[in-house]
């Protein structure tokens, strides 16, 4: 898992396992903190899923997306995360991800506590992540 921010909003990643950007990688205590603080946030949003979300996956893996599937996404997007998923897990180092949901109500950067956004921070996207649909990790510093 990933967490990083366009500096007003935060999406979240699920990585399967493969590569996650270099700050994300460099301190696992600091990850860590990030993932205990996020999941243990409240709900406060509803979500909508991605409307591509299952011609993507009937593409890539033969099926769409069922409850289990979504269950992750669906939770950390509640608590105001835009989700992403991983496109090509077979592969390690592919660095492509594809927007699973949106919040309704998006968690904003500024308010989050200091400690948190100082961590966050150093994980920079440069571009808007709510016109974002799909994701290059190699773009996140």
């Amino acid at each position: 898992m990933g967490v990083f921010t366009d500096g007003k909003y935060i999406g979240f990643m699920a990585s399967g396992g493969g590569k996650l950007p270099n700050s994300v990688a460099e301190s696992k205590e600091e990850h860590q903190v990030l993932v205990n603080y996020f999941k243990n946030l409240p709900e406060v949003s509803d979500v909508l899923v991605n409307p591509k979300l299952d011609s993507l996956l009937i593409k890539t893996f033969g099926s769409g997306a069922d409850e289990r599937y979504l269950e992750n996404y669906i939770s950390m997007t509640k608590k105001g995360l835009y989700s992403y998923d991983k496109t090509v897990l077979s592969n390690f180092l592919a660095p492509h991800y594809h927007l699973v949901a949106i919040p309704k109500e998006p968690l904003k950067l500024e308010n989050l506590p200091q400690d948190i956004l100082d961590i966050l921070s150093k994980t920079k996207f440069p571009n808007h992540i709510e016109n974002i649909r799909e994701i290059n990790i190699s773009e996140i510093n």
